[in-house]
Protein backbone atom coordinates (compact mmCIF):
# COMPACT_ATOMS: atom_id res chain seq x y z
CA UNK A 1 0.00 0.00 0.00
CA UNK A 2 1.48 3.37 -1.01
CA UNK A 3 1.35 6.57 1.01
CA UNK A 4 -1.51 8.01 -1.06
CA UNK A 5 -3.66 5.03 -0.20
CA UNK A 6 -2.70 5.08 3.49
CA UNK A 7 -3.46 8.78 3.92
CA UNK A 8 -6.42 8.96 1.52
CA UNK A 9 -8.93 9.79 4.26
CA UNK A 10 -6.73 12.08 6.37
CA UNK A 11 -7.60 15.75 6.73
CA UNK A 12 -4.91 16.49 9.31
CA UNK A 13 -1.12 16.09 9.07
CA UNK A 14 0.24 12.62 9.86
CA UNK A 15 3.88 12.20 10.94
CA UNK A 16 5.58 8.98 11.96
CA UNK A 17 8.13 8.85 14.79
CA UNK A 18 10.40 5.93 13.91
CA UNK A 19 13.38 4.42 15.69
CA UNK A 20 14.77 1.11 16.80
CA UNK A 21 13.84 -0.27 20.21
CA UNK A 22 15.79 1.39 23.00
CA UNK A 23 16.17 4.75 21.22
CA UNK A 24 13.59 6.44 23.44
CA UNK A 25 10.55 7.12 21.25
CA UNK A 26 8.08 7.04 24.12
CA UNK A 27 10.39 9.06 26.40
CA UNK A 28 10.60 11.80 23.78
CA UNK A 29 6.85 11.74 23.09
CA UNK A 30 6.08 12.14 26.80
CA UNK A 31 8.00 15.45 26.67
CA UNK A 32 7.00 16.46 23.16
CA UNK A 33 3.23 16.08 23.51
CA UNK A 34 2.92 18.53 26.47
CA UNK A 35 5.08 21.04 24.56
CA UNK A 36 2.89 20.82 21.45
CA UNK A 37 -0.20 21.06 23.67
CA UNK A 38 1.25 24.22 25.20
CA UNK A 39 1.55 25.63 21.67
CA UNK A 40 -2.15 24.98 21.10
CA UNK A 41 -1.87 21.74 19.12
CA UNK A 42 -4.37 18.96 19.78
CA UNK A 43 -2.80 15.59 19.06
CA UNK A 44 -3.82 12.02 18.43
CA UNK A 45 -1.22 9.28 18.80
CA UNK A 46 -1.25 5.81 17.25
CA UNK A 47 1.21 3.35 18.81
CA UNK A 48 2.19 0.08 17.17
CA UNK A 49 2.54 -2.70 19.75
CA UNK A 50 4.35 -5.89 18.73
CA UNK A 51 2.66 -8.19 21.22
CA UNK A 52 -0.61 -8.98 22.96
CA UNK A 53 -1.69 -6.25 25.35
CA UNK A 54 -4.56 -5.21 27.60
CA UNK A 55 -5.78 -1.73 28.43
CA UNK A 56 -8.02 -2.81 31.28
CA UNK A 57 -7.48 -4.71 34.50
CA UNK A 58 -8.51 -8.35 34.89
CA UNK A 59 -11.60 -8.48 37.07
CA UNK A 60 -13.07 -5.24 35.70
CA UNK A 61 -16.39 -5.61 33.88
CA UNK A 62 -15.04 -4.41 30.53
CA UNK A 63 -12.14 -6.87 30.68
CA UNK A 64 -14.34 -9.82 31.62
CA UNK A 65 -16.97 -9.05 28.97
CA UNK A 66 -14.34 -8.79 26.26
CA UNK A 67 -12.75 -12.04 27.38
CA UNK A 68 -16.21 -13.61 27.37
CA UNK A 69 -16.39 -13.09 23.61
CA UNK A 70 -17.37 -9.49 22.78
CA UNK A 71 -15.52 -8.58 19.59
CA UNK A 72 -15.79 -4.88 20.43
CA UNK A 73 -16.03 -3.41 23.92
CA UNK A 74 -16.69 0.32 24.28
CA UNK A 75 -16.09 1.70 27.78
CA UNK A 76 -17.20 5.27 28.38
CA UNK A 77 -17.43 7.74 31.23
CA UNK A 78 -18.01 11.48 31.35
CA UNK A 79 -14.27 12.08 30.89
CA UNK A 80 -12.92 9.15 28.87
CA UNK A 81 -13.92 6.45 26.42
CA UNK A 82 -12.03 3.48 25.05
CA UNK A 83 -12.90 1.02 22.29
CA UNK A 84 -11.26 -2.39 22.55
CA UNK A 85 -11.65 -4.54 19.45
CA UNK A 86 -10.54 -8.12 18.95
CA UNK A 87 -9.13 -8.46 15.42
CA UNK A 88 -6.44 -10.97 14.57
CA UNK A 89 -4.39 -10.09 11.48
CA UNK A 90 -1.50 -11.67 9.65
CA UNK A 91 1.35 -9.27 10.21
CA UNK A 92 1.02 -5.63 11.23
CA UNK A 93 -2.38 -3.97 11.74
CA UNK A 94 -3.73 -1.84 8.89
CA UNK A 95 -2.61 1.75 9.55
CA UNK A 96 -5.21 3.12 7.12
CA UNK A 97 -7.92 1.46 9.21
CA UNK A 98 -6.42 2.80 12.44
CA UNK A 99 -6.23 6.35 11.03
CA UNK A 100 -9.90 6.06 10.10
CA UNK A 101 -10.75 5.37 13.76
CA UNK A 102 -9.36 8.75 14.85
CA UNK A 103 -11.92 11.55 15.21
CA UNK A 104 -10.04 14.03 13.04
CA UNK A 105 -12.49 16.85 13.81
CA UNK A 106 -11.02 17.02 17.34
CA UNK A 107 -7.27 17.04 16.56
CA UNK A 108 -4.78 19.14 14.64
CA UNK A 109 -2.41 16.32 13.74
CA UNK A 110 -1.68 12.62 14.25
CA UNK A 111 1.64 11.22 15.46
CA UNK A 112 2.34 7.58 14.66
CA UNK A 113 4.83 5.66 16.79
CA UNK A 114 6.09 2.61 14.95
CA UNK A 115 5.14 1.31 11.48
CA UNK A 116 8.76 1.96 10.51
CA UNK A 117 8.46 0.04 7.22
CA UNK A 118 5.48 1.95 5.82
CA UNK A 119 6.05 4.81 3.30
CA UNK A 120 4.74 7.36 5.79
CA UNK A 121 6.36 10.80 6.33
CA UNK A 122 8.56 10.22 9.38
CA UNK A 123 11.00 11.79 11.80
CA UNK A 124 13.81 9.35 12.55
CA UNK A 125 15.29 9.12 16.05
CA UNK A 126 18.83 7.73 16.34
CA UNK A 127 21.18 7.05 19.23
CA UNK A 128 24.71 5.82 18.55
CA UNK A 129 24.70 3.61 21.66
CA UNK A 130 21.82 1.50 20.31
CA UNK A 131 24.15 0.28 17.56
CA UNK A 132 21.57 0.17 14.78
CA UNK A 133 21.91 1.49 11.20
CA UNK A 134 20.21 4.65 10.00
CA UNK A 135 16.70 4.31 8.62
CA UNK A 136 16.90 7.30 6.26
CA UNK A 137 19.46 5.59 4.01
CA UNK A 138 16.82 3.06 2.99
CA UNK A 139 13.65 5.16 3.40
CA UNK A 140 12.85 8.17 1.22
CA UNK A 141 9.92 9.03 3.49
CA UNK A 142 12.20 10.31 6.29
CA UNK A 143 11.73 14.08 6.58
CA UNK A 144 14.30 14.74 9.32
CA UNK A 145 16.53 13.01 11.85
CA UNK A 146 17.04 13.67 15.57
CA UNK A 147 20.35 12.33 16.91
CA UNK A 148 22.47 12.31 20.05
CA UNK A 149 25.87 13.96 20.38
CA UNK A 150 27.79 10.72 19.64
CA UNK A 151 26.14 10.09 16.27
CA UNK A 152 28.39 10.44 13.21
CA UNK A 153 26.40 11.64 10.21
CA UNK A 154 27.35 11.51 6.51
CA UNK A 155 28.83 14.75 5.19
CA UNK A 156 26.36 14.85 2.28
CA UNK A 157 23.23 14.49 4.42
CA UNK A 158 20.50 16.79 3.05
CA UNK A 159 17.90 16.17 5.77
CA UNK A 160 17.26 18.54 8.69
CA UNK A 161 19.25 17.36 11.72
CA UNK A 162 17.97 17.93 15.27
CA UNK A 163 19.36 17.22 18.73
CA UNK A 164 17.34 14.35 20.16
CA UNK A 165 17.00 15.97 23.61
CA UNK A 166 16.05 19.42 22.25
CA UNK A 167 12.27 19.17 22.64
CA UNK A 168 11.68 22.78 21.57
CA UNK A 169 13.56 22.32 18.29
CA UNK A 170 11.74 19.06 17.54
CA UNK A 171 8.40 20.76 18.29
CA UNK A 172 9.41 23.57 15.87
CA UNK A 173 10.17 20.95 13.20
CA UNK A 174 6.80 19.27 13.69
CA UNK A 175 4.93 22.58 13.58
CA UNK A 176 6.67 23.45 10.31
CA UNK A 177 5.89 20.01 8.89
CA UNK A 178 2.22 20.52 9.79
CA UNK A 179 2.18 23.99 8.22
CA UNK A 180 3.67 22.65 4.96
CA UNK A 181 1.51 19.53 4.88
CA UNK A 182 -0.87 19.08 1.98
CA UNK A 183 -3.67 16.48 2.10
CA UNK A 184 -3.05 13.51 -0.14
CA UNK A 185 -6.53 12.11 -0.54
CA UNK A 186 -8.62 15.05 0.65
CA UNK A 187 -9.21 17.63 -2.03
CA UNK A 188 -12.90 18.53 -2.03
CA UNK A 189 -12.15 22.19 -2.62
CA UNK A 190 -10.40 21.81 -5.90
CA UNK A 191 -6.90 20.82 -4.75
CA UNK A 192 -6.76 17.22 -5.93
CA UNK A 193 -4.35 18.18 -8.67
CA UNK A 194 -5.73 16.01 -11.47
CA UNK A 195 -3.28 16.14 -14.36
CA UNK A 196 -6.11 15.42 -16.81
CA UNK A 197 -8.16 18.44 -15.73
CA UNK A 198 -7.55 21.39 -18.03
CA UNK A 199 -7.40 24.35 -15.67
CA UNK A 200 -9.40 26.99 -17.54
CA UNK A 201 -11.20 27.94 -14.33
CA UNK A 202 -10.05 28.59 -10.79
CA UNK A 203 -10.43 25.75 -8.33
CA UNK A 204 -12.38 26.43 -5.17
CA UNK A 205 -9.14 26.34 -3.17
CA UNK A 206 -7.48 28.85 -5.50
CA UNK A 207 -10.42 31.22 -5.18
CA UNK A 208 -10.39 30.90 -1.41
CA UNK A 209 -6.65 31.54 -1.23
CA UNK A 210 -6.86 34.66 -3.37
CA UNK A 211 -9.70 36.06 -1.30
CA UNK A 212 -8.11 35.29 2.07
CA UNK A 213 -4.91 36.96 0.89
CA UNK A 214 -6.81 40.25 0.60
CA UNK A 215 -8.54 40.08 3.98
CA UNK A 216 -7.29 42.28 6.81
CA UNK A 217 -8.52 41.24 10.27
CA UNK A 218 -10.39 43.79 12.35
CA UNK A 219 -8.06 45.06 15.09
CA UNK A 220 -10.37 47.45 16.95
CA UNK A 221 -11.93 46.05 20.10
CA UNK A 222 -14.79 47.15 22.29
CA UNK A 223 -16.21 46.10 25.64
CA UNK A 224 -19.47 44.16 25.66
CA UNK A 225 -21.61 43.03 28.62
CA UNK A 226 -21.35 39.31 29.20
CA UNK A 227 -24.61 38.22 27.53
CA UNK A 228 -24.16 40.64 24.63
CA UNK A 229 -20.79 39.04 23.92
CA UNK A 230 -22.56 35.87 22.75
CA UNK A 231 -21.35 34.93 19.23
CA UNK A 232 -18.70 37.67 19.28
CA UNK A 233 -14.98 36.94 18.92
CA UNK A 234 -12.84 37.47 21.99
CA UNK A 235 -10.45 40.38 21.44
CA UNK A 236 -7.83 39.63 24.12
CA UNK A 237 -6.55 36.74 26.21
CA UNK A 238 -8.44 36.35 29.47
CA UNK A 239 -6.36 35.55 32.56
CA UNK A 240 -8.37 34.14 35.43
CA UNK A 241 -8.63 36.56 38.37
CA UNK A 242 -9.71 33.70 40.67
CA UNK A 243 -9.32 30.00 41.21
CA UNK A 244 -12.06 27.87 39.66
CA UNK A 245 -13.45 26.45 41.82
CA UNK A 246 -12.69 29.21 44.29
CA UNK A 247 -12.56 26.84 47.26
CA UNK A 248 -11.67 23.22 47.77
CA UNK A 249 -15.16 21.73 47.94
CA UNK A 250 -17.21 18.57 48.06
CA UNK A 251 -17.91 16.82 44.77
CA UNK A 252 -21.12 15.27 46.12
CA UNK A 253 -23.58 15.15 48.99
CA UNK A 254 -22.10 13.18 51.86
CA UNK A 255 -19.90 13.39 54.95
CA UNK A 256 -16.52 15.10 55.23
CA UNK A 257 -13.98 13.50 57.58
CA UNK A 258 -10.31 13.37 58.47
CA UNK A 259 -9.39 9.89 57.20
CA UNK A 260 -6.67 8.82 59.63
CA UNK A 261 -7.86 5.23 59.96
CA UNK A 262 -8.46 5.57 63.70
CA UNK A 263 -12.26 5.31 63.82
CA UNK A 264 -15.15 3.10 62.65
CA UNK A 265 -17.80 5.58 63.79
CA UNK A 266 -17.77 9.37 63.55
CA UNK A 267 -19.55 12.09 65.49
CA UNK A 268 -21.45 14.52 63.26
CA UNK A 269 -20.59 17.99 64.54
CA UNK A 270 -22.14 20.22 61.84
CA UNK A 271 -23.95 20.43 58.51
CA UNK A 272 -22.56 22.60 55.72
CA UNK A 273 -24.77 23.70 52.84
CA UNK A 274 -23.52 25.09 49.53
CA UNK A 275 -22.76 28.79 49.99
CA UNK A 276 -22.03 28.34 53.70
CA UNK A 277 -19.04 27.18 55.71
CA UNK A 278 -17.88 25.64 58.98
CA UNK A 279 -15.28 27.76 60.73
CA UNK A 280 -13.93 25.22 63.22
CA UNK A 281 -11.36 22.57 62.41
CA UNK A 282 -12.72 19.04 62.03
CA UNK A 283 -10.88 16.75 64.43
CA UNK A 284 -10.11 13.04 64.24
CA UNK A 285 -13.32 11.06 64.76
CA UNK A 286 -15.56 13.97 63.76
CA UNK A 287 -17.65 14.31 60.60
CA UNK A 288 -19.45 17.17 58.89
CA UNK A 289 -22.53 16.52 56.82
CA UNK A 290 -21.84 18.39 53.58
CA UNK A 291 -23.63 19.26 50.35
CA UNK A 292 -22.21 19.27 46.82
CA UNK A 293 -20.20 22.43 46.19
CA UNK A 294 -19.88 23.39 49.86
CA UNK A 295 -16.33 24.40 50.92
CA UNK A 296 -14.43 21.82 52.93
CA UNK A 297 -13.74 22.75 56.56
CA UNK A 298 -10.18 22.77 57.89
CA UNK A 299 -8.90 19.34 58.84
CA UNK A 300 -10.98 17.45 56.26
CA UNK A 301 -9.33 15.34 53.56
CA UNK A 302 -12.08 12.96 52.38
CA UNK A 303 -15.79 12.96 51.51
CA UNK A 304 -17.91 9.79 51.65
CA UNK A 305 -21.07 9.80 49.56
CA UNK A 306 -24.37 9.82 51.47
CA UNK A 307 -25.48 6.47 49.99
CA UNK A 308 -22.62 4.70 51.84
CA UNK A 309 -23.44 6.28 55.20
CA UNK A 310 -25.69 5.13 58.04
CA UNK A 311 -26.44 7.83 60.63
CA UNK A 312 -28.09 7.20 63.99
CA UNK A 313 -28.39 10.30 66.13
CA UNK A 314 -25.08 12.14 65.91
CA UNK A 315 -23.13 8.99 64.99
CA UNK A 316 -22.41 7.94 61.40
CA UNK A 317 -20.78 4.80 59.99
CA UNK A 318 -19.67 4.08 56.43
CA UNK A 319 -19.80 0.97 54.26
CA UNK A 320 -16.93 -0.09 52.02
CA UNK A 321 -13.34 1.10 51.71
CA UNK A 322 -12.51 4.76 52.17
CA UNK A 323 -9.82 6.28 49.97
CA UNK A 324 -8.21 9.47 51.23
CA UNK A 325 -8.98 12.41 48.94
CA UNK A 326 -12.04 10.89 47.32
CA UNK A 327 -14.94 13.10 46.17
CA UNK A 328 -13.03 16.35 46.64
CA UNK A 329 -12.60 19.11 44.06
CA UNK A 330 -9.46 21.13 44.69
CA UNK A 331 -9.42 24.93 44.45
CA UNK A 332 -8.15 25.90 40.99
CA UNK A 333 -8.67 22.37 39.69
CA UNK A 334 -10.48 23.70 36.61
CA UNK A 335 -8.59 26.98 36.19
CA UNK A 336 -5.87 28.31 38.47
CA UNK A 337 -5.68 32.01 39.33
CA UNK A 338 -3.54 33.81 36.74
CA UNK A 339 -3.87 31.04 34.14
CA UNK A 340 -5.15 31.86 30.66
CA UNK A 341 -8.79 30.85 30.67
CA UNK A 342 -9.57 31.72 27.04
CA UNK A 343 -7.40 33.11 24.25
CA UNK A 344 -8.17 35.88 21.80
CA UNK A 345 -9.78 34.63 18.60
CA UNK A 346 -12.22 32.29 20.31
CA UNK A 347 -15.84 32.72 19.29
CA UNK A 348 -17.94 33.06 22.44
CA UNK A 349 -20.70 30.48 22.71
CA UNK A 350 -22.77 29.28 25.69
CA UNK A 351 -19.90 27.20 27.12
CA UNK A 352 -17.49 30.12 26.84
CA UNK A 353 -20.05 32.42 28.46
CA UNK A 354 -20.41 30.05 31.38
CA UNK A 355 -16.64 29.69 31.75
CA UNK A 356 -16.07 33.45 31.75
CA UNK A 357 -19.01 34.01 34.10
CA UNK A 358 -17.42 31.53 36.50
CA UNK A 359 -14.46 33.91 36.69
CA UNK A 360 -16.73 36.72 37.85
CA UNK A 361 -16.37 38.75 34.65
CA UNK A 362 -19.31 41.00 33.80
CA UNK A 363 -17.97 42.34 30.51
CA UNK A 364 -15.55 41.16 27.86
CA UNK A 365 -13.19 42.63 25.25
CA UNK A 366 -14.45 41.65 21.80
CA UNK A 367 -13.49 42.56 18.27
CA UNK A 368 -15.64 45.10 16.49
CA UNK A 369 -18.34 43.54 14.33
CA UNK A 370 -17.61 43.81 10.59
CA UNK A 371 -20.19 45.95 8.82
CA UNK A 372 -21.55 44.25 5.71
CA UNK A 373 -23.74 45.97 3.13
CA UNK A 374 -26.08 43.80 1.05
CA UNK A 375 -28.18 44.52 -2.02
CA UNK A 376 -29.84 42.63 -4.84
CA UNK A 377 -29.90 43.56 -8.49
CA UNK A 378 -32.32 42.96 -11.32
CA UNK A 379 -35.56 44.51 -12.58
CA UNK A 380 -37.13 41.05 -12.30
CA UNK A 381 -36.73 40.97 -8.51
CA UNK A 382 -39.56 42.13 -6.20
CA UNK A 383 -39.59 42.88 -2.49
CA UNK A 384 -41.44 40.24 -0.39
CA UNK A 385 -44.63 41.67 1.08
CA UNK A 386 -45.32 43.78 -1.99
CA UNK A 387 -47.44 42.80 -5.02
CA UNK A 388 -45.58 40.55 -7.46
CA UNK A 389 -45.12 42.31 -10.77
CA UNK A 390 -45.69 40.44 -14.03
CA UNK A 391 -42.74 38.30 -15.13
CA UNK A 392 -40.97 38.87 -11.82
CA UNK A 393 -39.88 36.84 -8.80
CA UNK A 394 -39.66 37.63 -5.09
CA UNK A 395 -36.19 38.42 -3.75
CA UNK A 396 -34.98 35.55 -1.55
CA UNK A 397 -31.22 35.94 -1.85
CA UNK A 398 -30.96 39.17 0.11
CA UNK A 399 -32.76 37.62 3.06
CA UNK A 400 -30.75 34.41 2.90
CA UNK A 401 -27.50 36.38 2.91
CA UNK A 402 -28.64 38.59 5.77
CA UNK A 403 -29.64 35.51 7.77
CA UNK A 404 -26.20 33.96 7.31
CA UNK A 405 -24.50 37.26 8.17
CA UNK A 406 -26.58 37.60 11.34
CA UNK A 407 -25.66 34.08 12.44
CA UNK A 408 -21.99 34.94 11.94
CA UNK A 409 -22.43 38.01 14.13
CA UNK A 410 -21.97 40.75 11.50
CA UNK A 411 -23.59 44.18 11.46
CA UNK A 412 -25.83 44.22 8.37
CA UNK A 413 -26.70 47.21 6.20
CA UNK A 414 -29.64 46.40 3.91
CA UNK A 415 -29.54 48.48 0.71
CA UNK A 416 -32.57 46.76 -0.84
CA UNK A 417 -33.08 46.06 -4.54
CA UNK A 418 -31.29 48.22 -7.09
CA UNK A 419 -32.64 49.00 -10.51
CA UNK A 420 -30.71 47.58 -13.44
CA UNK A 421 -28.83 50.71 -14.45
CA UNK A 422 -25.11 51.29 -14.30
CA UNK A 423 -25.42 54.63 -12.52
CA UNK A 424 -27.73 53.26 -9.81
CA UNK A 425 -25.28 50.49 -9.07
CA UNK A 426 -22.31 52.86 -9.14
CA UNK A 427 -23.96 55.19 -6.63
CA UNK A 428 -24.93 52.29 -4.36
CA UNK A 429 -21.50 50.67 -4.46
CA UNK A 430 -19.73 53.96 -3.77
CA UNK A 431 -21.98 54.72 -0.79
CA UNK A 432 -21.71 51.18 0.55
CA UNK A 433 -17.92 51.12 0.30
CA UNK A 434 -17.72 54.29 2.40
CA UNK A 435 -19.68 52.82 5.32
CA UNK A 436 -19.06 49.06 5.20
CA UNK A 437 -16.12 46.66 5.47
CA UNK A 438 -17.69 44.27 2.97
CA UNK A 439 -20.27 44.65 0.21
CA UNK A 440 -22.21 41.64 -1.07
CA UNK A 441 -24.41 41.57 -4.15
CA UNK A 442 -26.31 38.70 -5.72
CA UNK A 443 -27.06 38.41 -9.41
CA UNK A 444 -25.59 40.49 -12.18
CA UNK A 445 -22.25 38.65 -12.39
CA UNK A 446 -22.82 36.87 -15.68
CA UNK A 447 -21.98 38.29 -19.09
CA UNK A 448 -25.44 39.53 -20.10
CA UNK A 449 -25.97 43.02 -21.51
CA UNK A 450 -27.80 44.13 -18.36
CA UNK A 451 -25.17 42.87 -15.94
CA UNK A 452 -23.46 46.04 -14.78
CA UNK A 453 -21.67 44.82 -11.67
CA UNK A 454 -18.39 44.08 -13.41
CA UNK A 455 -17.95 47.43 -15.25
CA UNK A 456 -19.10 49.39 -12.18
CA UNK A 457 -16.64 47.58 -9.92
CA UNK A 458 -13.85 48.13 -12.44
CA UNK A 459 -14.67 51.84 -12.57
CA UNK A 460 -14.71 52.29 -8.78
CA UNK A 461 -11.95 49.95 -7.75
CA UNK A 462 -10.37 46.63 -8.61
CA UNK A 463 -12.32 43.56 -9.70
CA UNK A 464 -11.52 39.94 -10.48
CA UNK A 465 -14.22 38.18 -12.44
CA UNK A 466 -13.79 34.45 -12.02
CA UNK A 467 -15.22 31.22 -13.21
CA UNK A 468 -14.88 28.69 -10.42
CA UNK A 469 -14.68 24.97 -11.21
CA UNK A 470 -17.67 24.16 -9.03
CA UNK A 471 -21.36 23.41 -9.22
CA UNK A 472 -23.53 25.20 -8.26
CA UNK A 473 -22.01 28.68 -8.28
CA UNK A 474 -19.56 28.94 -11.15
CA UNK A 475 -19.55 32.76 -11.65
CA UNK A 476 -17.98 34.80 -8.85
CA UNK A 477 -16.86 38.41 -8.77
CA UNK A 478 -14.40 39.59 -6.12
CA UNK A 479 -12.67 42.91 -5.76
CA UNK A 480 -12.00 45.95 -3.61
CA UNK A 481 -12.88 49.62 -3.45
CA UNK A 482 -9.99 50.94 -1.39
CA UNK A 483 -10.10 48.65 1.69
CA UNK A 484 -13.70 47.48 1.25
CA UNK A 485 -14.12 43.94 -0.04
CA UNK A 486 -16.68 43.32 -2.77
CA UNK A 487 -18.36 39.98 -3.42
CA UNK A 488 -20.56 39.51 -6.46
CA UNK A 489 -22.37 36.22 -5.90
CA UNK A 490 -24.39 34.31 -8.49
CA UNK A 491 -28.13 34.80 -8.75
CA UNK A 492 -29.51 31.30 -8.23
CA UNK A 493 -30.59 30.79 -4.60
CA UNK A 494 -28.65 27.58 -3.87
CA UNK A 495 -25.58 28.93 -5.68
CA UNK A 496 -25.71 32.00 -3.45
CA UNK A 497 -25.69 29.91 -0.28
CA UNK A 498 -22.97 27.51 -1.44
CA UNK A 499 -20.77 30.38 -2.66
CA UNK A 500 -21.29 32.23 0.63
CA UNK A 501 -20.28 29.15 2.63
CA UNK A 502 -17.14 28.48 0.58
CA UNK A 503 -15.86 32.03 -0.03
CA UNK A 504 -17.59 34.70 2.04
CA UNK A 505 -17.71 32.86 5.37
CA UNK A 506 -13.93 32.12 5.56
CA UNK A 507 -13.18 35.74 4.64
CA UNK A 508 -15.53 37.15 7.26
CA UNK A 509 -14.26 34.79 9.97
CA UNK A 510 -10.68 35.87 9.27
CA UNK A 511 -11.78 39.51 9.34
CA UNK A 512 -13.57 38.91 12.67
CA UNK A 513 -10.44 37.54 14.35
CA UNK A 514 -10.62 33.81 13.50
CA UNK A 515 -7.73 33.52 11.01
CA UNK A 516 -7.34 29.75 11.33
CA UNK A 517 -11.02 28.84 11.12
CA UNK A 518 -11.87 25.92 8.86
CA UNK A 519 -15.28 24.42 8.14
CA UNK A 520 -16.09 21.14 9.82
CA UNK A 521 -15.75 18.19 7.46
CA UNK A 522 -16.68 14.57 8.09
CA UNK A 523 -16.23 11.39 6.13
CA UNK A 524 -19.47 9.57 5.27
CA UNK A 525 -20.54 6.59 3.19
CA UNK A 526 -22.72 7.34 0.18
CA UNK A 527 -26.08 5.64 0.60
CA UNK A 528 -26.92 5.92 -3.10
CA UNK A 529 -25.20 6.57 -6.44
CA UNK A 530 -24.45 10.23 -7.13
CA UNK A 531 -23.76 11.77 -10.52
CA UNK A 532 -20.99 14.31 -10.97
CA UNK A 533 -18.76 15.52 -13.76
CA UNK A 534 -14.99 15.24 -13.40
CA UNK A 535 -13.07 18.49 -13.46
CA UNK A 536 -15.19 20.45 -11.00
CA UNK A 537 -16.07 20.28 -7.32
CA UNK A 538 -19.73 19.45 -6.87
CA UNK A 539 -21.68 20.51 -3.79
CA UNK A 540 -24.81 18.38 -3.54
CA UNK A 541 -27.33 18.89 -0.77
CA UNK A 542 -27.47 15.89 1.50
CA UNK A 543 -29.04 14.30 4.53
CA UNK A 544 -26.45 12.69 6.80
CA UNK A 545 -27.39 10.30 9.57
CA UNK A 546 -26.06 7.38 11.58
CA UNK A 547 -27.12 3.93 10.48
CA UNK A 548 -27.91 1.05 12.83
CA UNK A 549 -24.19 0.29 13.17
CA UNK A 550 -23.37 3.83 14.22
CA UNK A 551 -21.72 4.65 10.86
CA UNK A 552 -22.21 8.05 9.21
CA UNK A 553 -24.07 7.73 5.91
CA UNK A 554 -25.39 10.35 3.51
CA UNK A 555 -28.00 10.53 0.76
CA UNK A 556 -29.01 13.44 -1.45
CA UNK A 557 -32.16 15.48 -0.96
CA UNK A 558 -33.25 14.59 -4.49
CA UNK A 559 -33.15 16.97 -7.45
CA UNK A 560 -30.02 19.15 -7.29
CA UNK A 561 -30.90 22.18 -9.42
CA UNK A 562 -29.30 25.44 -8.29
CA UNK A 563 -32.72 27.08 -8.03
CA UNK A 564 -34.23 24.42 -5.74
CA UNK A 565 -33.92 26.30 -2.44
CA UNK A 566 -36.03 23.68 -0.66
CA UNK A 567 -33.05 21.31 -0.96
CA UNK A 568 -31.16 23.52 1.52
CA UNK A 569 -34.13 23.32 3.90
CA UNK A 570 -34.49 19.55 3.63
CA UNK A 571 -30.76 18.85 3.89
CA UNK A 572 -28.37 19.12 6.81
CA UNK A 573 -25.07 19.09 4.91
CA UNK A 574 -23.30 19.58 1.63
CA UNK A 575 -21.97 16.43 -0.04
CA UNK A 576 -18.62 17.37 -1.56
CA UNK A 577 -17.68 15.40 -4.66
CA UNK A 578 -14.09 16.14 -5.56
CA UNK A 579 -12.81 17.27 -8.93
CA UNK A 580 -11.19 13.91 -9.66
CA UNK A 581 -13.99 11.67 -8.44
CA UNK A 582 -16.73 11.94 -11.02
CA UNK A 583 -19.69 9.67 -10.39
CA UNK A 584 -20.01 8.18 -6.90
CA UNK A 585 -21.17 4.63 -6.30
CA UNK A 586 -23.25 3.58 -3.33
CA UNK A 587 -20.88 2.55 -0.53
CA UNK A 588 -18.11 4.94 -1.62
CA UNK A 589 -16.67 7.44 0.87
CA UNK A 590 -17.38 11.16 0.42
CA UNK A 591 -16.75 14.27 2.47
CA UNK A 592 -19.69 16.14 3.97
CA UNK A 593 -19.82 19.69 5.30
CA UNK A 594 -22.53 20.07 7.96
CA UNK A 595 -24.79 23.12 7.88
CA UNK A 596 -24.35 23.57 11.65
CA UNK A 597 -21.63 26.24 11.26
CA UNK A 598 -23.90 28.68 9.46
CA UNK A 599 -27.43 27.62 8.58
Amino acid sequence: MNVDQILADCRVPVLGICAYSGTGKTTLLKKLIPELNRRGKKLAVIKHAHHNFDVDIPGKDSFELRKAGAEQMLVASHIRRALMAEKVTDGDPDLKELLGMIDQTRVDMILVEGFKKLPLPKLELHRAEVGKPFVFTQDDAIRGIAVDADTQLPDDLALPVLEINDVDAIADFIEQFAADWKPVGYAPLGTCGCDDVERKQLSVAQGQARILGEVKPVTATETAPLLQAQNRVLGADIASPVNVPQHTNSAMDGYAIRNDGQHDSFTVVAEVLAGHGYDDEVLSGEAVKIMTGAPLPAGVDTVIMRELATQEGDQVRFDGDIETGQNIRQAGEDIAVGATALTAGNRIGPAELGLLASLGLGELPVYRKPKVAVFSTGDEVCQPGEPLKPNCIFDSNRFTIQGMLAKLGCEVVDLGILEDTEEAMADALQAASEQADVVITSGGVSVGDADFIKPVMERLGHIDFWKIAMRPGRPLAFGKIKDTLLFGLPGNPVAVMVSFMQFVQPALRKMMGEPNWKPQMMRATAGEPMRSKQGRTEFQRGIMQLNSLGELTVTTTGAQGSGILSSMVQGNCLIIIEECQGNISAGEAVWVQPFADLL
